[in-house]
């Protein structure tokens, strides 16, 4: 497919040098997920999970609009899992509430999942928006970024256009680098290099997203011809697809850049086989791995542009961070007595998801094998005792070894009319009421304790910060308390006589952050909470 599905204003002539490159840089394999239309573009999310973009139809049944430019339906997202040898099954529609009967493509992720970055023509709910007011391209539809939010639900909402985006030319390709706060995307806005260009804009993260001005990558990444399809690695390398750097092997080929101190460095080739004497380009790494995909229009493919998965070979000290690997161990005690606890149950998150569970033997010790760069959770638990947990980010060094220790707490201490459950509280996301996955974790104690001591009733209680009205805070908090309850009541099987919810909206602070007050997100997130009173514990006996 030509690659004027993204930017119609351009074509792909170009004259061709060619260069050397050794083949065993690479290992490359064309994918069972190709079809005769055009697939490409893989992101992902998580590590067993990949989103692409395709003009092929999943359901005949459905009628699917074609673009005249090339004879084939508009593109739509698509998500499939991704197995150990970089195939993609199980493929269906991405988010019907994302994709359009228009273009879809080029994904991006924030690290928590929760907010993403996609190209799409100048269109909400369907309906195609402004046309290019262009002189020779009066008449197109442009392709410009949009961003979205997960609900509740698990569905895309929120569906907001990149302030940065005008009626007078294109934005698209989104990446954002590790930290977030970085979201690179091609532009043939005015007063560039040449005809597309690579920019840069900052994220910045408050009680609201905004941005700053984007800015042009400069001469060292950008020429007069067109650079696009930029991807930023952990380790801040700029993959990008070119047909205007000397050296190639003609149409886009993929160069890489190092960002040093805040500057790109000279591009490279590739080299083959990753670059062809056709179109090669969406090149990305797998998180913390050697591996990744890119995607091509060359000859031998399956159709046209078809995606291709690769192996980096390459044992260059610079690639090492890639396969940056370290150790975390431990082991579990009771938290009075400082006793070893065998039998205890540990396990280990990676991004909220698990990884892996252990029961340790007579020494209480566990042992997980952890990548750099990367955020952990270990979970401790054993019956009778309420669970520890530690969160951890590890470093970009190597080899290390990080010791943590579990400290199990025994049962709570149920004296007294009116005591706070000494576990510690939940919290919520900013204007969310769903139970995150950390206050599961929590929740379950509370599940724990009250099958233990079925005389045992409480009152849940929840809180919001103070932004937004009272009013509307109230409301708020009302809905985090009714969630807690059905968390325990439908989870946990416990009598719903036994609960009782109570929203205090905004009235009861556990810092200076009131109305008027400027604080910090994480000062503000200490407010949104729900805590736990035991009402009455008359029989405590199991």
């Amino acid at each position: 497919m030509k690659k004027t599905i993204f930017f119609p204003l351009i074509g792909l002539l170009f004259s061709c040098t060619f260069i050397n490159a050794q083949f065993d840089n690479y290992k490359v394999k064309n994918l069972d997920v190709n079809t005769k239309y055009s697939d490409f573009g893989v992101t992902y999310l998580g590590d067993s999970t990949a989103i692409y973009a395709s003009t092929k139809k999943i359901d005949n049944t459905l009628k699917r609009k074609i673009w005249k430019q090339n004879q084939q339906p508009y593109l739509e997202l698509y998500i499939g899992d991704l197995t150990s040898k970089g195939e993609i099954d199980n493929s269906k529609n991405f988010s019907q509430v994302i994709n359009t009967k228009y273009h879809e493509s080029n994904v991006t992720f924030t690290r928590d999942k929760k907010t993403v970055y996609f190209s799409r023509n100048n269109s909400i709910d369907g309906r195609k928006e402004k046309k290019s007011k262009l002189g020779k391209d009066k008449g197109w539809v442009l392709i410009q970024l949009y961003r979205a939010t997960v609900a509740d639900n698990g569905e895309w909402t929120d569906i907001t256009a990149m302030p940065f985006n005008n009626d007078n030319y294109q934005t698209g390709h989104p990446s954002l680098n590790k930290e977030g706060n970085k979201l690179y995307f091609t532009s043939d806005m005015p007063n560039g290099y040449g005809q597309t260009d690579i920019y840069v804009v900052d994220v910045k993260k408050d009680s609201i997203t905004t941005y700053g001005e984007p800015q042009n990558l400069g001469g060292v990444i950008n020429t007069s011809g067109k650079e696009m399809f930029p991807y930023i690695s952990d380790t801040n390398e700029l993959y990008f697809s070119t047909d205007g750097h000397l050296n190639g092997y003609g149409n886009l080929d993929i160069y890489v850049s190092n960002l040093q101190e805040n500057v790109f460095e000279e591009v490279e080739n590739l080299g083959r086989p990753i670059n062809s004497n056709k179109d090669d380009f969406t090149f990305a790494y797998q998180s913390g791995k050697r591996t990744g995909h890119f995607s091509s229009n060359r000859d031998g493919g399956k159709g046209d542009d078809d995606i291709y998965s690769f192996e980096d070979l390459r044992k260059s000290p610079e690639k090492e961070p890639l396969v940056c690997a370290q150790v975390a161990k431990g082991v579990v005690r009771d938290k009075n007595s400082g006793a070893l606890l065998p039998k205890s149950t540990v396990t280990l998150y990676k991004g909220g998801e698990k990884v892996e569970s252990v029961v340790v033997g007579n020494t209480a010790k566990f042992e997980f094998p952890v990548d750099c760069e990367a955020n952990y959770k270990i979970v401790g638990e054993k019956r009778t005792y309420k669970g520890d947990s530690e969160a951890f980010i590890t470093s970009n060094e190597a080899d290390l070894e990080l010791d943590l220790t579990l400290n199990l707490e025994g049962d709570f201490d149920l004296r007294g009319a009116e005591l706070l459950i000494r576990i510690d509280p939940i919290y919520f996301d900013l204007d969310k009421s769903y139970i995150r996955f950390d206050a599961s974790l929590e929740l379950g104690n509370v599940i724990r304790i009250m099958k233990k001591y079925p005389g045992l009733i409480i009152e849940v209680g929840s809180h919001t910060d103070s932004r937004a009205p009272k009013s509307y805070n109230q409301a708020l908090s009302v809905r985090r308390a009714k969630s807690t309850v059905s968390y325990i009541v439908d989870k946990g099987g416990i009598d719903p006589s036994r609960i009782s919810a109570k929203g205090y909206g905004e009235s009861q602070p556990v810092n200076r952050c009131v109305d008027n007050v400027i604080c910090a997100e994480d000062e503000h997130q200490f407010n949104r909470r729900t805590e736990f009173v035991i009402k009455t514990h008359k029989v405590l006996e199991k």
